[in-house]
């Protein structure tokens, strides 16, 4: 069984709200641990804009269930009545995240049948709102998101099992149920980073220093990400023309092994880049690299014509040849985009060290 961060802050979060709620006196302290359950969020922000929301829900549930206890009395019919007024304004002012919270309030106030109807209303109102403050405290100070790490954990660890299925793929080397498999995974995770980059971009900082490096920390994320996207589309188009691809010439699809080769072992390196573990300056980019792409090309223009030609045998797609090379000029593209924005990144971020991060990584 694992406990991560959040299920341990919700933990907290219940004995915190229902310490307060003793601490003040309140009746009824439950609803104080209940509010701090759905006040608990993934991050610090949408910790701060969930407050804001919950203060405006419970500020409808508890107006509308005051309103009707007054007028209508306590009857369970008024209350289902009630909790499909609120659910209704709720969703007209586009607050439909604490909705379940607002009709907590509503029931917690119309179940009291006394004399001290609005003093009730008032106090389960507040007992409410102190489960929610307890649980925005303790998502600010009790183990606080560090997005950041897990993000490019987690793309670091999808672009090593994309890099190894496509050197498997280029080499026909791969059984086709287990990479159409891995695909599908691969696409989970890919949705996972994007999630994870979300969170990563919804934390502040107070520092105008900080706020700018990561400014420019979520272009090259961003960028990080389009390139993982742009690897498992290749792996997809290798993975959908196998057969195209084992039928061609040995001595063409040899170079088409040895780019993709360069690409992979290129992208692997950019990684290393970012974290500090290989020179800013140093770039696989080089003059005798470029001119074999050259022939590669030279040599795929070549075999599209010469299939074209073929008579009597079975008719070759040349087109799917234009599928995986556009797929791999992208691929490359964006490579040398990343590439770019590492370098510049640390350059002028140099003395900006995640020690976490760098140390936590090959």
């Amino acid at each position: 069984m694992q406990l991560g961060a959040r299920v341990l802050k919700t933990g907290v979060a219940i004995v915190f709200a229902l310490f307060l709620a003793e601490l003040l006196n309140l009746p009824s302290p439950v609803f104080a641990g209940i509010a701090a359950i759905f006040a608990i969020q993934p991050s610090i922000y949408r910790s701060y804009l969930s407050i804001l929301e919950q203060i405006q829900g419970n500020i409808i549930g508890a107006t509308v269930a005051v309103l009707f206890g007054l007028i209508f009395g306590h009857h369970i019919v008024a209350i289902g009545i009630a909790a499909i007024i609120v659910i209704g304004l709720m969703r007209r002012f586009k607050l439909d995240s604490s909705i379940s919270l607002a009709l907590v309030t509503v029931v917690a106030i119309m179940i009291f049948e006394g004399d001290d109807f609005l003093e009730f209303g008032v106090i389960r109102f507040l007992t409410v709102m102190v489960g929610v403050f307890a649980a925005f405290i303790v998502n600010l100070v009790f183990l606080p998101p560090r997005y950041e790490i897990k993000l490019f954990t987690m793309i670091d660890s999808l672009q090593d099992d994309i890099i190894r299925w496509t050197r498997l793929a280029a080499r026909q080397a791969s059984e086709h149920t287990s990479t159409k498999a891995a695909l599908n995974k691969f696409q989970e995770q890919l949705s996972d980073v994007e999630k994870m980059y979300d969170f990563y971009k919804e934390e502040r900082h107070y520092s105008k220093k900080k706020r700018f490096v990561q400014a420019r920390k979520l272009v090259l994320y961003r960028q990080m990400i389009t390139t993982t996207k742009k690897s498992l589309e290749l792996l997809y188009r290798l993975h959908k023309h196998e057969n195209e691809i084992a039928n061609l010439p040995g001595q063409f699809r040899g170079m088409v092994q040895e780019r993709l080769d360069f690409l992979l072992t290129f992208h692997e390196q950019l990684l290393l880049k970012f974290t500090g573990k290989l020179k800013p300056e140093h770039s696989k980019w080089i003059d005798e690299q470029d001119k074999k792409y050259v022939d590669v090309m030279q040599k795929l223009i070549q075999q599209i014509a010469f299939e074209e030609k073929r008579e009597g045998e079975e008719e070759f797609s040349s087109y799917h040849l234009f599928y995986i090379f556009s797929r791999l000029l992208d691929y490359e593209e964006n490579l040398e985009h990343l590439d770019t924005l590492i370098v510049s990144y640390r350059s002028y971020h140099g003395n900006e060290k995640n020690s976490d991060l760098e140390q936590s990584f090959y």
